[in-house]
């Protein structure tokens, strides 16, 4: 049941800093389709970031010296350009959805195909197994808490989701950045420029898909980024519409999704009652079935509850101030 939690909340949290990306963007007006797009920029430029840095003297010393907290805190720098680089690929999203008027859920996929091509491309050219690779091992950046072995960032995903939650119903650019969402005639009507709201939630949802991307690559991915997240960025959207784009709600449904990605990548490994039987690989489900139930779980649960779901009522339509 330990190696069954510390899984779930390896998958969970990245679904959930993602889905919260979603949630900025589409709060103010933009369908943020290229999330798995940025993800993979951001895990790219975060791996080679991090690789960079480790034939650095300073990097190197402080792995002979033993010092974990200072190696942290190039872990949360490196984040911090992941998030950087994530915003400013989404700023070609911005251009063409505010500036351009351009259909949102092209944009993004043309986002989504860029980004895996560079990916790819660079890192077919700059490594021979072709992926960025770190050489490493993630035990520097894991704490224990009742039995539980858990990464740093499942601390800072929870620290995001509080802060999310702060920003999107606590404070005015919040209340702003929703109503540019909800009636954006209404928003510019009352002095609130609806270009620069969107302009700032697309740049925050970039931010913290960049974010998810790296966290997805230095702990699902193994340390490695090829161009591919696995559909992460499509199973986030599925967790922010299940979670009704509310901060809260989003957190529980990343559990859910995060647990059936669990059982499908390591059903094998399960050992649920603690008794030595690893009793869904013995069931005798074919493994295949076992990597499509995530995806399953996604078709389903949007199925059931697409209805029930209330999206930003101006998500996906260009803002014409002269047609107010």
């Amino acid at each position: 049941m330990t190696f069954l939690i510390q899984q779930t909340l390896i998958y969970a949290v990245p679904l959930m800093i993602v889905a919260l990306a979603g949630v900025f963007a589409e709060r103010s007006g933009i369908i943020n389709l290229a999330l798995e797009g940025i993800m993979v920029f951001g895990a790219f430029i975060g791996v080679w970031f991090v690789r960079i840095l480790q034939t650095s003297d300073a990097i190197l010393s402080l792995k002979q010296s033993g010092n974990w907290v200072a190696l942290q805190g190039v872990e949360l720098l490196t984040m911090l350009v992941a998030a950087a680089f994530g915003a400013l690929f989404s700023l070609l999203l911005s251009f063409a959805s505010i500036n351009l008027r351009a259909d949102q859920t092209i944009g993004g996929t043309a986002l989504n195909l860029l980004a895996t091509a560079v990916a790819v491309v660079i890192s077919k050219n700059f490594s021979d197994s072709g992926s960025a690779k770190l050489n490493y091992s993630n035990k520097p950046f894991l704490f224990s808490i009742g039995g539980l072995e858990l990464s740093i960032f499942v601390p800072l995903g929870i620290a995001l989701l509080i802060i999310s939650y702060i920003v999107l119903y606590k404070t005015r650019f919040g209340l702003r950045l929703r109503a540019c969402g909800e009636n954006p005639q209404a928003a510019d009507s009352l002095g609130i420029n609806v270009y620069k709201m969107r302009y700032a939630g697309t740049t925050i949802s970039g931010a913290l898909a960049g974010m998810g991307g790296f966290v997805y690559a230095l702990t699902t991915a193994n340390c490695a980024s090829n161009g591919d997240v696995a559909g992460f960025g499509f199973l986030a959207l599925a967790v922010m519409i299940f979670g009704n784009w509310k901060p809260v709600n989003i957190a529980a449904s990343s559990l859910l999704f995060g647990l059936f990605k669990c059982i499908a990548a390591s059903y094998a490994s399960i050992d649920i009652n603690g008794d030595g039987v690893y009793m869904l690989a013995e069931i005798g489900i074919s493994a295949h079935l076992y990597r499509m139930l995530p995806y399953i779980v996604t078709l389903l649960v949007l199925a059931f509850t697409s209805k029930s779901s209330r999206a930003p009522k101006a998500e996906g339509i260009p803002y014409d101030k002269g047609q107010r």
